[in-house]
């Protein structure tokens, strides 16, 4: 999810296509920080984003958590099963994403990315 929400930003604050070449590009794919996405999804509800925003937003912290939880916690396990279902909830939730409205992708990509101030 952290990856497809770089690479949205990007799109969506420089362009697809060739302009995906350019340092524009790229400066904004890597300015995505993980600790403050997720400070800012748990937004997304309160701001009024549209519910397929706010879905992928809880998505995103809920899997952001299971990320962690695997790769710092030598207890943790996994059954396949269980990831299959996260699999499937993280590509419905990209889907639902991508149909929400270019401007309220471009005001979530917006508050991922920066600072108030």
């Amino acid at each position: 999810m952290f990856s497809f929400l770089a690479h949205e930003c990007a799109d969506l604050f420089i362009g697809g296509g060739a302009a995906r070449k350019s340092s524009s590009w790229i400066h904004v794919h890597r300015a995505l920080e993980h600790g403050f996405a997720k400070n800012a999804c748990g937004q997304a509800r309160v701001l009024g984003f549209p519910s397929e925003i706010v879905q992928f937003a809880e998505r995103f912290i809920l899997m952001q958590e299971h990320r962690h939880k695997a790769d710092y916690d030598p207890s943790s396990r996994y059954e396949r099963a269980d990831v299959i279902v996260f699999i499937d909830n993280v590509d419905r939730a990209i889907k639902d994403f991508k149909s929400s409205p270019r401007p309220d992708r471009l005001a979530f990509a917006t508050l991922v990315l920066l600072r108030k101030r």
